[in-house]
């Protein structure tokens, strides 16, 4: 913090001890760096108590007061009593911005004003410290990872991962929490730390911040009830779900596995019933063919065609006997039968008769 900054914040502790109001300096020299034409969340935690008083914030540049549950273009405070806190939005921050601002609570009692918190703000094209979201949030038993950045002149600072609302910070290491739930930081040395919590609970839903030396910059943890039926999922700092430490998917995932695992075998056993009944309807047809040809080589040894041309023609009838050429005792016959139908222009058979043709040939085997 320059001397500028801290003679103006001396001057500012003065100024509200003479109005009488109540500082509280646990958070008084932290400064919160946000890069210029960004926004910012600040949060203000109070005490039940102070549920139903008014509670605003208080700018030492311009002297104002905006009180909560005021939305104007680029700020809003919005008062959340379940959560005993205020928040304040800023948005579309310029170096203007630069100075020190109060969270105040109108208490009702003496002393009738209380600043819960004093922050710096500090606009810098490139700042001090960072974050990629300000927002995560997680499964219960699952994990969180988030990604801390730090400017060069804050390589050798103390690098935390803290709690607003209790002031517990987490430095470099692994700490345990509780039995299920543990921190672990690891700076790697090139301008960025990372903070793992695994093992979330519901109550470790808050606000929290990460610092190098006095720069900090906040971000909110939201812990989701974990449904029956469902796995914990890790979320890091861009929204991206992940696995848990228990190595199981997310709801949508393992819904997609069983409809995977579902079809796959069905739509095997589909196939195959296509390919069997296929090769049983070739075979079918084949063998159908197969036995026609076999029962018309086994009828008769003797074929009848039917010649026929115009009315007035002769019916001609040819008889062939395929016996086996190959067998010496057995001649082949050809003959021929010629009747004439009635109506036919041709010679008339006599009364009671046919006329037959009769062609006999012997053909010797070679």
């Amino acid at each position: 913090m320059t001397a500028f900054a801290k003679n103006s914040f001396y001057i500012s502790i003065g100024f509200w001890l003479i109005l009488g109001v109540e500082c509280h300096t646990v958070m008084s020299n932290s400064t919160l760096t946000v890069q210029t034409g960004g926004s910012v969340t600040i949060p203000c935690h109070y005490d039940e108590k102070y549920t139903q008083q008014k509670k605003y914030w208080y700018s030492e540049n311009n002297k104002s007061n905006t009180y909560t549950n005021t939305t104007e273009e680029n700020l809003s405070v919005i008062d959340h009593p379940d959560q005993s806190l205020f928040t304040v939005t800023m948005r579309n921050l310029q170096n203007k911005h630069t100075g020190y601002y109060y969270c105040i609570v109108e208490t009702g009692e003496q002393p009738p004003i209380k600043a819960i918190y004093e922050p710096y703000l500090k606009i810098q094209p490139a700042p001090d410290v960072s974050v990629v979201s300000s927002s995560v949030s997680g499964h219960e038993g699952g994990d969180i990872s988030v990604q801390c950045f730090y400017s060069s002149g804050y390589q050798n600072k103390v690098k935390q991962w803290c709690r607003y609302k209790d002031q517990r910070c987490y430095t470099v290491g692994r700490t345990n929490t509780s039995q299920n739930s543990s921190v672990q930081i690891s700076d790697d040395g090139r301008r960025s730390f990372t903070v793992l919590m695994t093992g979330l609970r519901l109550t470790d839903s808050g606000w929290y911040y990460c610092s190098a030396g006095e720069a900090l910059n906040p971000v909110q943890l939201t812990v989701i009830n974990a449904e029956k039926g469902t796995v914990s999922d890790t979320v890091i700092e861009t929204g991206t779900l992940k696995n848990n430490k228990n190595g199981k998917e997310d709801t949508v995932a393992t819904q997609n596995n069983e409809l995977l695992t579902a079809w796959l075998p069905a739509s095997a056993v589909l196939l195959l019933s296509l390919i069997l009944i296929s090769v049983f309807i070739w075979r079918w047809r084949r063998r159908h063919k197969q036995d026609k040809h076999q029962i018309r080589g086994r009828s008769s040894s003797r074929t009848t065609d039917v010649i026929n041309s115009k009315a007035e023609d002769p019916v001609m009838y040819s008889t062939i006997n395929d016996g086996n050429p190959n067998d010496p005792n057995t001649d082949i016959i050809y003959y021929s039968t010629i009747d004439f139908v009635a109506g036919s222009a041709a010679v008339k058979p006599p009364a009671g008769g046919a006329i037959y043709s009769i062609i006999y040939s012997t053909v010797d085997p070679h």
